[in-house]
């Protein structure tokens, strides 16, 4: 039986036709919101009116900061507290073309040692859980050229 495939947060990203995580644009100001703003234009700056339009975010962009995570996330990452704890990465990426700095987990097997802040990064699709009948999907970060 094959699994089903879901995104961990719906609407956030796409798959088709390459990963790319996905924002909104004012049609006023041109501002871009990441996470999705579907309301209003979050722009202090803006004179309003404009509508909220889809957009595709930049695949690649540079390591601004990053850390391990030693600890267990909250909702909606699924998390078993009577296993063990398996730290993971967490980067903070300045995308290409917006300039905007978004979250996101390293690719398994990127640890803290193999980043380094200026280093060039892409969004890659990932498995945020899984059990015999989904797969909750995610976004994930990896080096240019680095592991697949």
């Amino acid at each position: 039986m094959e699994r089903t495939r879901k995104p961990a947060v719906p609407g956030w990203f796409t798959e088709e036709g390459g990963f790319r995580l996905l924002g909104t644009r004012c049609a006023a100001c041109a501002a871009v919101f990441f996470p999705r703003e579907d309301a209003y234009c979050r722009n202090p700056h803006c004179a309003g009116g404009g509508a909220m339009e889809e957009v595709p975010l930049s695949r690649r962009g540079r390591v601004w900061s990053y850390t391990d995570g030693r600890y267990r996330p909250p909702a909606p990452y699924p998390s078993d507290p009577g296993e063990p704890w398996e730290p993971y990465t967490l980067l903070a990426v300045e995308l290409e073309a917006e300039g905007m700095v978004v979250l996101g987990q390293a690719v398994p097997g990127v640890g803290p040692a193999d980043l380094e802040v200026g280093m060039e990064v892409e969004v890659v699709g990932g498995v945020l859980a899984e059990d015999a009948d989904t797969v909750w999907t995610t976004w994930c970060f990896r080096p240019v050229g680095g592991p697949a």
